[in-house]
């Protein structure tokens, strides 16, 4: 399970380092992809596999699954974990999530999210705000 908030920063090579943590749980490669809310998702090659066997039976003849799966395949990315634990963000991942130097590393049960420090903030503010709305909705469907 991966969970908690880490504050890194993005070297100048655009790596960035996963939390300690997490590294055991992760291995030595991952996959990187974009996430929703303007962030990147991070996954074990284990996790990607169990997401990509759910794609595979969606209806392909619905434009908007295409869409969603166009969007976050095409942009997935294997990467190896290197000895001191940092990955390599690609450019065109590191824009779509609009990262600058200061990140945040989440771990959000099965996959980490990298947040640009900023965004991240924004976003914990309005969750913050909007927790109560969203536990009474996860109990009217028996999640909370």
């Amino acid at each position: 399970m991966l969970i908690g908030e880490y504050r890194h920063a993005i070297d100048l090579k655009k790596r960035v380092a996963l939390p300690a943590q997490f590294r055991r749980l992760l291995g030595r490669k991952v996959v990187l992809t974009r996430g929703l809310d303007t962030c990147l998702f991070v996954y074990t090659v284990k996790s990607w596999q169990g997401i990509m066997e759910k794609l595979s039976h969606l209806a392909q003849g619905q434009a908007d699954t295409r869409s969603f799966i166009r969007f976050f395949l095409a942009g997935a990315v294997q990467t190896d974990v290197d000895a001191m634990g940092r990955i390599l963000l690609p450019d065109f991942l590191k824009s779509f999530a609009q990262l600058k130097t200061k990140v945040v590393i989440t771990g959000v049960n099965d996959r980490l999210e990298i947040w640009d420090e900023e965004r991240w903030q924004g976003e914990t503010k309005k969750l913050e705000r909007q927790a109560d709305l969203l536990a009474e909705k996860l109990g009217e469907i028996g999640v909370f």
